[in-house]
């Protein structure tokens, strides 16, 4: 257990008044205080879960500000916008309004900047757009068509490939390595793989767009090029948080910022406890290597946690403590606590439903309101039959870690037309809006595409398609001439973004009855799509912003909530990551869950996994519940009684005695019949027979 916090030193005064400083109304703890503070040389803040690393980020760009460094020479690196935004405007109501200076922003965010500061410079055009990862794949399928032959050898689908490219160039592995590590039925293909992903760097170029590894790509290049010393010039201080989360070219990038000559000071804050990002190529190495990579750094250590209860946390310290490869902390905090977490044994998994229901609910009428509670699980499929039972009870709920809501097609739709008016050599936004009229294949759209003189130089591919270019089968007439007139008007530059989506609306009236069966549904989600526009003018920004943080998609709320009803949040525990709630609910607690099968023969990926399992646990702050079913049924239907047992994690069984254990029977739940085995009558083919009469003259 960690020593008791020593008293701060004396309270600093703002000059020429008896008022405290900012820093010292954010009443900080003693690490907190050094980590804010600390001057001179590269720090690195190992900060726990829950120790209040937002805050010490925040002081520490306060207390920078209140000694006159200029904003504007301040760069603020994170891994969401949204956090970027809470810290940003957290620094604002401390130290005023200079705060609006600092650069702040994603990895990719703050990239896209720069590179639009120097295309020109870099070969790049200033007006490239950007491709989303669903854009990714659909473009590589466009380039497998033209390497895949029917009749051959099964060959990766194109989601496949865009996830072997991601992973090579952000892991900055060779490709060969890449295969033999992840994708070893695909080493047979490698030739194939390489000319693919040849052929995608052209496309990319001829096209003016960037996916979001290029993005990082560039702004490297740029560090290592003469430009890099004035970017490097640009700023004094450097701060990044989640520094654990950070790939090969993330950490290439910041230490091009901050070794050398005129290199900004670097503070980086992260916990290698919660590095769980390793299938996006993230390594926790640049944190744990830190000090080889800066000798002269200063480390300062955040263990008081203001976020749980002891019993949880004396869980979570026990989880984390049977694997050696983290720095040494142990978390504490002064909040005692008396409730301990519990583990309850279910029969199965609707067994599980049913009682994880019956927890919330009952929690509920105990005072703690649904917003306060969430339900985490390893994968989205694992909360499954959880979703139906809060359906059947009229629990409303709301689902983080599934499609991003800018992947789905509905949506791609929409933004495609708008791409095509930002850019008109976006082949692969072409190629979709085209598909969308009635008769038009993939091969009438080849044709219509190099008819228009799509990504030709000397070719105004919109111009010529308002003007009436590109012959149109007969079935796409009448939509074809909404779009055309719909393009023409966005692309007078009249309408501000939120009323250009609502002029292309019409177009996806006429087209998705012909590719959705519930379009009136996907036609009400445009309207989210209208609303995120607000009052923006720049199409452009809009649309960068919008692929580099785009909106969480969200199940359907089990009905619509009644006045004192909130919701209920269901999460993977990579979404959950960052969040925190009274009550946690883990589901699905055995081997092969959590851990998840795939990672239990691999060293690296079984740590990762056991972290993962540390990031749940400490989400809770007041009451913690772990379930796990003891039988997996094989068929989910249940039309028969097979099943396998399971194993309580491997990571949760060494530590049981931080528990209070429960079993559940299946009481309550499904039950089954007692009738005469030996039985048998004709039911199914008397209904066979009554189905029939229905369509048999």
């Amino acid at each position: 257990m960690a020593a008791a916090i020593t008293t701060p030193p004396p309270a600093r005064v703002s000059a020429g008044t008896d008022e405290p400083s900012a820093l010292d109304r954010m009443s900080l703890n003693a690490e907190q205080t050094a980590a804010a503070t600390h001057r001179g040389t590269p720090l690195l803040v190992v900060a726990g879960a829950g120790t209040g690393k937002t805050k010490t980020l925040v002081a520490r760009l306060t207390s920078l500000l209140d000694e006159g460094v200029d904003p504007s020479r301040v760069l603020l690196l994170t891994f969401t916008r949204r956090a970027a935004a809470e810290m940003l405007g957290r620094v604002e109501a401390a130290a005023g309004h200079g705060a609006r200076q600092v650069w702040g922003g994603t990895f990719h965010a703050v990239a896209n900047r720069l590179l639009r500061s120097v295309a020109t410079q870099i070969g790049l055009a200033p007006d490239f757009t950007l491709l989303d990862p669903a854009d990714v794949g659909d473009l590589f399928s466009m380039i497998r068509s033209e390497h895949v032959t029917a009749g051959g050898r099964r060959f990766p689908k194109s989601d496949t490939i865009a996830s072997i490219y991601s992973r090579t160039v952000n892991a900055q592995a060779p490709l060969d390595d890449v295969l033999r590590k992840d994708f070893g039925w695909c080493i047979e293909h490698r030739e194939a793989l390489g000319h693919m992903f040849d052929g995608y760097t052209r496309a990319k170029r001829q096209q003016n767009v960037l996916d979001y590894d290029d993005l990082l790509l560039f702004w490297r290049a740029v560090m290592a090029s003469p430009l890099g010393a004035e970017l490097r010039g640009r700023f004094d201080h450097v701060l990044v948080d989640e520094y654990q989360d950070t790939n090969p070219i993330q950490a290439d990038i910041v230490n091009g910022l901050c070794q050398g000559d005129a290199a900004a000071t670097l503070c980086v804050v992260g916990d290698d406890a919660q590095a769980i990002y390793g299938f996006r190529a993230a390594t926790v190495a640049h944190l744990r290597e830190f000090e080889a990579s800066y000798p002269e750094a200063h480390v300062v250590t955040l263990e008081q946690n203001y976020r749980s209860t002891t019993p949880i946390l004396d869980l979570a310290n026990a989880v984390l403590a049977q694997s050696p490869n983290h720095r040494r902390k142990q978390l504490w905090t002064r909040r005692s606590g008396t409730r301990r977490p519990e583990l309850v044994t279910c029969h199965d998994e609707a067994d599980q439903a049913r009682v994880v229901c019956d927890q919330i609910l009952e929690a509920r009428e105990r005072g703690i309101d649904l917003q306060e509670q969430a339900v985490l699980f390893r994968a989205g499929h694992h909360a499954d039959q959880l979703e139906l039972e809060l359906t059947r009870r009229d629990v409303p709920y709301v689902k983080f870690g599934g499609l991003s809501y800018l992947e789905t097609a509905h949506v791609k739709d929409l933004l495609s037309l708008l791409r095509i008016a930002d850019n008109p050599d976006d082949r692969l936004a072409w190629h979709r809006v085209l598909t969308m009229l009635d008769g038009v294949g993939p091969a009438t759209a080849g044709r219509l595409l190099d008819e228009l003189g799509v990504d030709d130089e000397a070719s105004d591919a919109l111009s010529r398609f308002i003007d009436g270019a590109g012959e149109m089968p007969e079935s796409a007439e009448l939509a074809a001439a909404e779009l055309r007139a719909a393009l023409g008007d966005c692309r007078d530059g009249e309408l501000d973004c939120r009323h250009q989506v609502d002029r292309l609306r019409p177009y996806c009236v006429l087209t998705f009855p012909g590719r959705y069966d519930n379009a009136p549904a996907r036609l009400g989600d445009l309207e989210q799509l209208a609303a995120s526009a607000g009052d923006q003018t720049d199409r452009s920004r809009f649309l960068t912003e919008l692929m580099l943080d785009p909106p969480s998609k969200t199940s359907d709320r089990a009905g619509p909530p009644h006045r004192d009803d909130d919701w209920l949040t269901l999460s993977t525990i990579h979404s959950a990551k960052g969040g925190e709630w009274r009550r946690v609910h883990l589901l699905h607690a055995a081997d092969g869950n959590l851990p998840a099968d795939m990672a239990i023969s691999d060293a690296d990926g079984l740590d990762e996994e056991l972290r993962l399992a540390y990031v749940a646990l400490t989400r809770a702050k007041d009451e913690l519940t772990v379930t796990f079913p003891l039988r997996f049924h094989v068929h989910k239907q249940r039309r028969d009684d097979r099943h396998v047992y399971a194993q309580l994690s491997r990571f949760l069984e060494p530590v049981r005695g931080h528990f209070d254990e429960s079993s559940t029977s299946a009481a309550g739940g499904a039950t089954t019949i007692d009738l005469d085995p030996n039985l048998r009558v004709g039911v199914a083919d008397e209904v066979d027979s009554l189905l029939g009469s229905l369509w048999s003259s």
